[in-house]
């Protein structure tokens, strides 16, 4: 072999070894780190009131399992705000509940009128009124509508690694052209949950977030 053939080859080599060792940097990057589910508006509905808005003993059908045992319902609802202007189309969230609960954005709580406070999923005393209306009928909640507050979902697995708890509080780093930090994000630990961080349209929009997009966690 001549020189030249034996310098072509150690450079093709060594392009070789650089492209393998860059796509194997990418990938760390990206299998680290946890990913963003972007929450829409939805509604979770006790049994009574499934029935208020589809008639009696009506079954909700399943569009898309999700984790924990829900999942996203092919039936819809319109919620109609103490100002009377409405939002269609809103996403109910199976299985049935103990309570009936309104999840939406700032911007949703704005349109509809409603003082709609941040909360933790299921916390809903004294919260924000709301009409919800179905294909059978209506139902007005004194209370029951909320803007959730940003968490991440965690397995107990997922707890140990990143060392916190359930209930903790903590701060996540966004990347991208609008990088930041946001700050009190609850931690929530459970068998059945899958590792996400959750956060609403409007919190996704503001800071250019993608479903699915890595964040790091800050304690």
């Amino acid at each position: 072999m001549s020189i030249s053939e034996a310098v072509l080859r150690d450079t093709i080599e060594q392009i070789i070894r650089q492209q393998l060792q860059e796509r194997y940097v990418v990938s760390n990057q990206q299998d680290s780190g946890i990913p963003v589910g972007i929450s829409a508006r939805h509604v979770h509905l006790s049994r009574a009131d499934l029935d208020e808005l589809f008639g009696k003993g009506y079954e909700l059908h399943i569009k898309k399992e999700l984790m924990g045992g829900q999942y996203a319902a092919e039936e819809c609802v319109t919620l109609v705000g103490t100002n009377l202007r409405v939002i269609e189309n809103v996403r109910i969230l199976g299985p049935v509940r103990s309570k009936t609960q309104v999840e939406i954005s700032k911007t949703d709580a704005i349109r509809l009128g409603v003082n709609a406070p941040i909360r933790e999923s299921g916390n809903v005393a004294g919260s924000a009124p709301i009409t919800i209306v179905g294909p059978r009928g209506a139902l007005f909640l004194k209370e029951g509508c909320i803007i959730a507050k940003r968490h991440i979902h965690m397995s107990p697995a997922d707890a140990k690694k990143y060392n916190v708890s359930d209930n903790d509080i903590v701060a996540v780093k966004l990347p991208g052209i609008r990088e930041g930090i946001l700050k009190n994000v609850q931690v929530r630990v459970d068998d059945s949950f899958q590792l996400q961080m959750h956060i609403d349209t409007d919190e996704a929009n503001a800071m250019g977030v993608k479903c699915n997009q890595k964040v790091e966690l800050l304690k």
